[in-house]
């Protein structure tokens, strides 16, 4: 039998592109239909502006400011599609209430790398034909010019390519809970409430007390979103990605413990 390691470490790296490439074709055939998806996503974020528009009139918007919170709405309500819009449980959920989880396990190919690899192919699709879309929507509906020029968009989309992946991490550890619980989408939608919040989409985090700080910063949530923002509006120092990187290492590892425990659930039960 092919060695846990083999299979994740020495798989073929042209496979994973294929599953990638599939997973983008896939959803290219939809593209015309999801131009709606974009013209809500934009909507939302203008009139989300518009409220901190009102609130700046007649209230400081501390070191932001009315333009800096329009360009802080602008870049987290692009970077939603890359950061939290992934695929529920990455599949896993349906997969088990069908059984095809079995055959899934018995791929020559680990199933953390095998999902990650569609997860990856999904997310560069949404990265093209949404964040891009909404993200030029927003800045000329709103008036706006790239913060700094685009000095500061190389980083931020390397914080968010960090990002992309702690979103694929969570919801496979959400989607393998499925194998103990007989109704994960629960986790899934406190996940989404966990990621507006301390992720800092509806309010920048130095805004929160103190206390709910503290709890957003030992999470990974203020690296899915929060950071990337900051790094955008030159706000953060790029030290910030250590953070990223270290939660990255931690969940991978989460990840791989958990097909462990899947592995030995589903041979408990018979497959």
């Amino acid at each position: 039998m092919i060695s846990f390691r083999t299979r994740l470490f020495k798989s073929n790296p042209r496979l994973y592109s294929a599953l990638a490439a599939k997973a983008y074709a896939r959803n290219i055939q939809y593209r015309g239909s999801h131009l709606l998806h974009n013209f809500a996503s934009a909507v939302f974020g203008y009139l989300y502006a518009c409220i901190w528009i009102g609130l700046g009139r007649d209230h400081s918007l501390g070191e932001y400011g009315i333009l800096g919170m329009m360009q802080y709405i602008t870049f987290t309500q692009a970077s939603l599609w890359i950061s939290s819009f992934t695929t529920p449980g990455l599949g896993i959920p349906q997969s088990v209430r069908t059984g095809q989880i079995a055959l899934d396990l018995m791929r020559p190919v680990h199933l953390f790398a095998h999902l990650a690899a569609k997860e990856w192919g999904q997310i560069g699709y949404q990265f093209l034909y949404k964040s891009i879309p909404v993200y030029v929507i927003m800045l000329l509906a709103l008036g706006l010019t790239p913060a700094h020029h685009g000095t500061t968009l190389p980083i931020a989309l390397v914080a968010l390519a960090g990002s992309a992946y702690l979103s694929i991490c969570i919801g496979y550890l959400i989607g393998v809970s499925a194998l103990w619980t007989t109704e994960s989408s629960w986790l899934h939608w406190g996940n989404q409430a966990l990621m507006n919040l301390l992720a800092g989409f509806f309010i920048p985090l130095q805004w929160l007390p103190e206390w709910l700080q503290a709890i957003a910063w030992a999470s990974p949530y203020p690296f899915m979103l929060y950071a990337p923002t900051q790094l955008y509006l030159r706000k953060e120092h790029p030290i910030v990605l250590l953070g990223t990187l270290a939660w990255c290492a931690a969940l991978t590892l989460t990840c791989l413990l958990a097909t462990r425990m899947l592995r030995h659930k589903v041979e408990v039960q018979g497959g």
